[in-house]
């Protein structure tokens, strides 16, 4: 695409004939398409706002400068965060070339699951390895035809939302813990409210900015936390406490 990107204007001047000049520019737009799909199913780059600006640049100019169809509509979202918010009309969203295959469509929304799952997991370890066995379950449930596509659609958008951390499907909280940190040290301490929210208190209280950089800061949180959560658990709720946006 980029060789392609620096002749586009060229091709002529650059030797090539009318006819090869068009079958090139046939073929890198194939290609870019079929690019486009695997990192959309397999949950790397699910759309064009995630290239950087030049390769934006260059495939709206000289791949698709013709294609009026709108590929990918996901706005700045992600695919699951699409089917938290509009449910099973996310599929709509997907290119043609998924959208009209079901086990592609089923394929693609399991990949970006697992790669939400894994990625979030240092976050909350105990909630997503909960959501990574539900996944492993529908997906053998759908493999073994014990699920119908629609069925099985509804479920993974079910199972979506409850990776986002609310409070619904099969994840159940009590209604004091508002924040995902709150939630995730209630998860990660055996379901104690009372201490989940102490813990909390406590960790804003000392918490300085910038606090993971220093080690003075650094230790006046891993204390706060050796005190509320004992010796055993430190290092494991210290390390869960350092990948919280909130803290």
């Amino acid at each position: 695409m980029r060789a392609y990107a620096e002749l586009a204007n060229e091709m002529l001047e650059a030797g090539y004939s009318p006819n090869q000049a068009a079958q090139i520019k046939k073929d890198v737009k194939h290609y870019e398409a079929v690019s486009t799909d695997i990192k959309l199913t397999s949950g790397d780059a699910p759309d064009l706002k995630q290239y950087e600006p030049e390769m934006r640049y260059l495939i709206d100019t000289y791949i698709r400068a013709d294609d009026s169809e709108v590929i990918t509509n996901f706005d700045n979202l992600t695919l699951v965060q699409m089917l938290v918010k509009q449910g099973e009309a996310a599929v709509n969203n997907l290119p043609p070339s998924i959208r009209k295959d079901k086990d592609a469509v089923a394929e693609t929304i399991e990949n970006n699951m697992r790669k939400l799952i894994v990625d979030e997991n240092p976050t909350n370890p105990k909630h997503y390895e909960k959501m990574s066995k539900l996944l492993d379950d529908l997906i053998i449930a759908w493999k073994k035809k014990q699920l119908s596509y629609d069925a099985y659609l509804k479920k993974l958008v079910d199972l979506a939302r409850q990776t986002q951390q609310t409070n619904g499907g099969d994840v159940s909280r009590p209604e004091t813990l508002v924040t995902n940190a709150q939630k995730a040290l209630y998860d990660n301490l055996d379901n104690n409210e009372e201490l989940a929210l102490a813990l909390d208190e406590a960790i804003k209280n000392v918490k300085k900015a910038d606090w993971r950089d220093n080690p003075v800061k650094t230790k006046a949180v891993r204390k706060v936390v050796k005190e509320k959560v004992g010796e055993d658990k430190a290092d494991y709720i210290f390390n869960l406490v350092k990948n919280q946006n909130d803290y």
